[in-house]
C-alpha cells in the first residue's frame, strides 16, 4: 500500500497509479459505500489495478477532504459486498488492502485494488458478465467492456492454451508441405539421430502437437497450432478471419507508414507462421555486425542482440491472440525494432520483465518453435531480450499493452544509448557537481530530457524499475531543485531550463504567414503556395505530411497538400461523423484517436476531417483527451495555440 499522509501525497500519486476519488458521505453523514464503487472496482481489476480513495471530493482537479465519520461501517459494507456473488464476481482484497488514513484531521479510506489474474477475469458486477456489467479502465474513466471482449476474457480464463483445439474438416491437404519439409530438415539437422526423423508427416505432426487425438471423444485432426505453423494462407483465414502478419522495413527514424521492404500476405508465399519467422528473422538481422569470438573452439556467429531479436520475434508469434482484430506487425527502422501482436498480456508487465512466471497463450506453438531452437524456456523470453539490449547499453526495451483501439501488446527495442556522451557533457557543464550527486533514476530523468527534449512520468516509468510513486517524487525534487521545469498540470511534461521546446512558429513559420482555413476552398485558391515556399514543398513525405526536425512524427497541417490516396484514407476513417453530423461521443473519440495515430494533426485540419468547429472540437473533446493522456500535444508550452497539433498516445509500435 502506498503511504499517504497529506494532500501533497495525493497530488503526487495522480501520475503514478490509476486513482479514483469517491465522496462516501451517506445520508446520515457518517459514511457509506457508494454504489458507483463497484464499476470502478471491476474496471481496476480488469485493467492494471488502482487506488480508490473514499472520503475525498475532487472538484476541478482540486482535492477537498470531507472524511468518513464511521470508517468501520464502510469497511463492513465493503467486505459484505465483496463476499456477495450477487454483487460482484470476485473478491480480490484482504484486510491489508484497505487502509484508514488521517488527512487534515479527517479519516479517509484507501482501497488498493490489484489487477485480477487471467483466471479471475472478467470481474463483473451482478451475476451476469454481459450486458454492460463488466468494466475496463481507460485513462481516468470506467468504460463498459463490449460483449465480444467479455467472451474473449472468458475464453482466456478457461483455456490455458488457445492453440491445441482440433479443427473440424481440416487435414494434411490444408498444409503447405514444403514448409513442413523445411521444418523437418532443421529438426533433423539439430539432432540427426532423433527417433522422430523416421516417422511419416502425420505422425511427426502428432508428436510435435500439430495433429491431435482426443481420447474422450475419439476425434482426431489438425490442431490450430498445426494450421498456423504450417498451413496455407487461405486455409488459415477460413478458420481465423482476422489473421494477418506484416513486416515492414522503414527508411527513417520516424513513425510513418512509408516502407522500403515488406513481407505481408500477398499470395507470393505460404503465409504461415514458420515461413514468416524464417523470412523476417533474416531481414531483422541482415545488418547486424558480428564481432569475431570463439566458443568451445568454434566461431560464434551470433551476438546477444541476435538472440534478443530471435526471442522477440518468436515471442510476438506465440503470444498472439489470433482471434482478435489487430494484426501482427514487425517494424525495422534505423533506430529501433518494433513488435506488435493482437491480444493483451496474460500477466502484468513487471512480472514478465522479471521472468519465471510463464503463461503462454499458444503453448503448442511455443513448443514447436523450441523443437527447432527458437524461443527460450517458458518465462525467460523477456529477460533474455532485456539482457541483449543491456549488453549494448541501449535504452531498455519498452513493453506494454493497450486496449485502444484494439487489444494489442507492443514491444519497442530502441538502438539508442541511454546516456549519449554529448548529453552527459552538457548536463555536467550546466549543473556541475550537483549532477554527479543525483541518484541514478534522477540522472536518467535528466538524460532523457536532455536527449529527447522532454520527459514525462510515463516515459520515465518505461525506462526505470523505480516504483511509479517514487518517480513522481523524483520529478518533483528535480523541479524544486531547478533542474527541470514543468509544463501543464496532470500528465505534465518536463524539460531542462533554457532548453528550447518546439513552438508553432519553429515548425510552421511566423504567425503572420498563418491564416486559419475558414472554408474548404481557401487553401485551394492559392495553387502556387508550394512553389513560393520551396522549403515546405521539399519537406513533405509521400502522403503530403510535413516532415520537420523539431517533431518526431509527420504533421498533417494542410489537407490540400495531402496525396489523393492518403486524404481519401483519412476521410474514410472520419466517414461516420462526416456523413451523420451528430454521433455518439465515444464514436467521435475513437475516430479522433485513429486519425491521430502515428501523426500530428493540427486543430483546423482535424476539425475539417470530422466536420466540426475548431473551438468546439478543442473544448469538448481534445482538451479532455489530452488531460486523459490519450492525446499528446506537439507544442506543450502553448496548449491553446490556434496551430496546436495532436497525436495519439500508445497506439503504434513504431
Amino acid at each position: 500500500m502506498i503511504k499517504i499522509t497529506s494532500l501533497a501525497d495525493l497530488e503526487l500519486i495522480r501520475e503514478s497509479v490509476d486513482l479514483e476519488f469517491k465522496l462516501s458521505v451517506g445520508k446520515d453523514g457518517n459514511g457509506t459505500l457508494p454504489q458507483d464503487f463497484w464499476p470502478t472496482y471491476s474496471a481496476f481489476a480488469n485493467t492494471e489495478g488502482g487506488l480508490i480513495v473514499l472520503g475525498v471530493r475532487e472538484r476541478k482537479h482540486q482535492f477537498i477532504v470531507e472524511g468518513i465519520n464511521d470508517s468501520d461501517k464502510v469497511r463492513r459494507e465493503l467486505f459484505d459486498g465483496l463476499n456477495n456473488r450477487q454483487k460482484i464476481s470476485a473478491n480480490l482484497l484482504s484486510d491489508t488492502s484497505v487502509q484508514d488514513v488521517l488527512i487534515n484531521g479527517r479519516t479517509v479510506l484507501l482501497i488498493d485494488v490489484p489487477r485480477a489474474t487471467r483466471k479471475q477475469r472478467p470481474v463483473y458486477i451482478t451475476t451476469n458478465p454481459f450486458a454492460g456489467h463488466t468494466f475496463r479502465r481507460l485513462n481516468d474513466g470506467d468504460r463498459v467492456v463490449p460483449d465480444n471482449d467479455v467472451k474473449r476474457m472468458l475464453a482466456e480464463q478457461v483455456e490455458d492454451s488457445r492453440d491445441d483445439r482440433i479443427l473440424k474438416g481440416y487435414d494434411l491437404a490444408d498444409l503447405d508441405l514444403s514448409t513442413v519439409q523445411t521444418y523437418r530438415q532443421v529438426f533433423a539437422n539439430r539432432d540427426p539421430g532423433h527417433l522422430w526423423n523416421g516417422k511419416d508427416d502425420r505422425e511427426f505432426l502428432r508428436l510435435i502437437g500439430g495433429w491431435r487425438r482426443d481420447r474422450e471423444t475419439g476425434e482426431s485432426g489438425l490442431t490450430v497450432a498445426g494450421l498456423l505453423m504450417f498451413g496455407q494462407f487461405g486455409a488459415i483465414q477460413d478458420e481465423l478471419p482476422n489473421y494477418m502478419v506484416d513486416y515492414q522495413e522503414r527508411p527513417q527514424a520516424k513513425a510513418e507508414n512509408r516502407w522500403i521492404d515488406r513481407i505481408t500476405l500477398d499470395g507470393k508465399w505460404s503465409g504461415n507462421l514458420y515461413d514468416f519467422y524464417r523470412k523476417v528473422y533474416l531481414k531483422l538481422t541482415a545488418d547486424l555486425k558480428v564481432p569475431f569470438s570463439l566458443q568451445r573452439g568454434e566461431r560464434r556467429d551470433e551476438t546477444p542482440v541476435h538472440e534478443a531479436l530471435r526471442e522477440a520475434l518468436a515471442n510476438v508469434l506465440v503470444h498472439a491472440d489470433y482471434s482478435d482484430r489487430a494484426s501482427i506487425l514487425v517494424v525495422k527502422r534505423p533506430d529501433m525494432f518494433g513488435f506488435r501482436n493482437p491480444g493483451l498480456m496474460r500477466i502484468p508487465v513487471e512480472v514478465a520483465i522479471h521472468g519465471g512466471e510463464p503463461d503462454c497463450r499458444n503453448r503448442t506453438l511455443h513448443k514447436m518453435f523450441r523443437f527447432v531452437g527458437v524461443g527460450e524456456q517458458a518465462g525467460t523470453g523477456i529477460p533474455k531480450i532485456l539482457y541483449g539490449w543491456q549488453t549494448q547499453h541501449w535504452n531498455p526495451p519498452k513493453l506494454h499493452d493497450t486496449s485502444t483501439p484494439y487489444n494489442q501488446t507492443l514491444l519497442e527495442l530502441r538502438m539508442i544509448d541511454l546516456f549519449p556522451e554529448e548529453v552527459i557533457i552538457r548536463l555536467k557543464d550546466k549543473f556541475g557537481m550537483a549532477f554527479d550527486g543525483l541518484s541514478y533514476p534522477e540522472r536518467v530523468a535528466l538524460a532523457l530530457a536532455g536527449s529527447e527534449g522532454t520527459v514525462n512520468h510515463a516515459r520515465l516509468r518505461a525506462i526505470t524499475t523505480e516504483h511509479p510513486f517514487d518517480l513522481s517524487k523524483i520529478l518533483q525534487h528535480l523541479t524544486q531543485a531547478g533542474m527541470l521545469q514543468s509544463t501543464g498540470g496532470r500528465g505534465a511534461v518536463y524539460h531542462i531550463p533554457g532548453q528550447e521546446i518546439p513552438t508553432p512558429d519553429d515548425v510552421f513559420g511566423s504567425t503572420a504567414r498563418f491564416t486559419a482555413p475558414s472554408s474548404p476552398n481557401l487553401a485551394g485558391s492559392s495553387p502556387n503556395l508550394a512553389a513560393s515556399s520551396p522549403n515546405l514543398a521539399e519537406n513533405r513525405d509521400h502522403d503530403g505530411c510535413l516532415i520537420t526536425d523539431q517533431l518526431a512524427l509527420p504533421v498533417v497541417d494542410d489537407l490540400t497538400s495531402l496525396s489523393p490516396v492518403f486524404r481519401t484514407l483519412m476521410e474514410g476513417l472520419a466517414a461516420e461523423p462526416r456523413s451523420k453530423g451528430k454521433v455518439d461521443r465515444q464514436v467521435l473519440i475513437d475516430v479522433i484517436l485513429k486519425l491521430c495515430d502515428e501523426r500530428f494533426i493540427t486543430l483546423h485540419c482535424l476539425a475539417g476531417l470530422v466536420k466540426r468547429k475548431p473551438d468546439t472540437l478543442r473544448d469538448q473533446y481534445l482538451k479532455t483527451l489530452v488531460r486523459e493522456r490519450k492525446l499528446r500535444l506537439a507544442f506543450p508550452k502553448t496548449p491553446t495555440h490556434e496551430r496546436q497539433a495532436y497525436a495519439a498516445v500508445n497506439l503504434h509500435t513504431a
